[in-house]
């Protein structure tokens, strides 16, 4: 299985800033020394083209040439710097870099991305520029290209806080169909409608939780058919996220991606996954977390190459 990083693009953050930078280092090395089958490789970075796809012309302008005005930098929550814009565009190539390798092997990832407050014109809650959306128009256009047939993708969006930017970009767009199961006070405070939202309760607990991914799936199942899953595997429904207020454990999140995983062997869907976001108290507990959902990862991919152990293990 390929997953692409791009953690030696650090950013300089202030004394006393809320993102944990260090994580994507620390789970490359917990790969790295854990999982050996994962090839780990550098993120090539996004090109303005491939940009345009979702983004405006002027928003990656401003963006890439540090004219971007504070009150937006406030919105995003970073300092503006080079490695930034750098970061942002190798966080991209990524999840672009992940779905390719997935219609290839059945299964890819991302050590980052799942950048999904990020707007077509605007950045916000520590997203520059929207990966799963770029990825997703990148891919539709490269099928196109080759089999002249449109390519239907599910993005499932398992952070804790609802993808406001991809839903909005995709709204009113019957070959995308979002999903977020979210905290609904949490934020985004206002939030944008996505094909199916699921907001959860705070204290949201294993089982509850599994029921409502359990219901949704189900009805994603009935209303679409995708060719490419892109799976937002988030660490931050975790009881000891600073940022999460759900009660998931350690446990209920793998039962959480081994049933995504599982849905999608039953299907043969091809599956990008990333890993969004993370707040973890103790960032130690966010780094396993995100390696467990590796190891599950790791395990699909086998599957993939035997479809009948699939067939075997339906999942879903």
């Amino acid at each position: 299985m390929q997953a692409f990083y791009s953690d030696h693009f650090v950013l300089p953050l202030p004394d006393g800033h809320r993102f944990p930078m260090a994580k994507y280092a620390m789970l490359r090395e917990a790969i790295a020394q854990q999982l050996p089958e994962v090839e780990l490789l550098a993120a090539p970075a996004a090109s303005d083209g491939q940009l345009a796809l979702v983004h405006t012309p002027d928003y990656i302008e401003r963006l890439t040439s540090g004219q971007i005005s504070a009150a937006a930098l406030r919105e995003i929550g970073f300092p503006w710097s080079d490695f930034m814009v750098e970061r942002a565009r190798r966080s991209v190539g990524a999840t672009v870099a992940a779905v390719r390798a997935a219609q290839q092997s059945g299964v890819a990832a991302n050590l980052a991305g799942g950048t999904h407050h990020a707007y077509a014109d605007k950045g916000g809650g520590f997203c520059v520029f929207n990966d799963v959306a770029v990825a997703t128009r990148l891919a539709q256009a490269e099928w196109q290209q080759l089999h002249r047939q449109i390519l239907k993708v599910a993005v499932i969006d398992l952070d804790v806080h609802q993808g406001n930017g991809t839903a909005h970009i995709f709204q009113q767009d019957d070959t995308v169909f979002t999903l977020s199961l979210h905290g609904d006070k949490n934020f985004p405070f206002r939030k944008e409608t996505s094909d199916l939202d699921v907001a959860l309760a705070d204290g949201c607990s294993d089982d509850d939780y599994m029921a409502a991914l359990t219901q949704a799936l189900q009805a994603l199942s009935l209303r679409f058919e995708p060719a490419l899953v892109l799976y937002l595997a988030g660490a931050d429904p975790y009881a000891g996220d600073r940022l999460g207020r759900l009660a998931l454990t350690q446990d209920g999140l793998a039962a959480r991606d081994r049933y995504v995983f599982d849905w999608c062997a039953q299907r043969r869907i091809p599956l990008a996954f990333v890993m969004a976001g993370g707040y973890g108290r103790q960032i130690e507990e966010t780094v396993q977390i995100q390696l467990a959902t590796f190891r599950l990862g790791l395990s699909y991919a086998q599957r993939w190459r035997s479809p009948d152990e699939a067939q075997r293990n339906p999942g879903a």
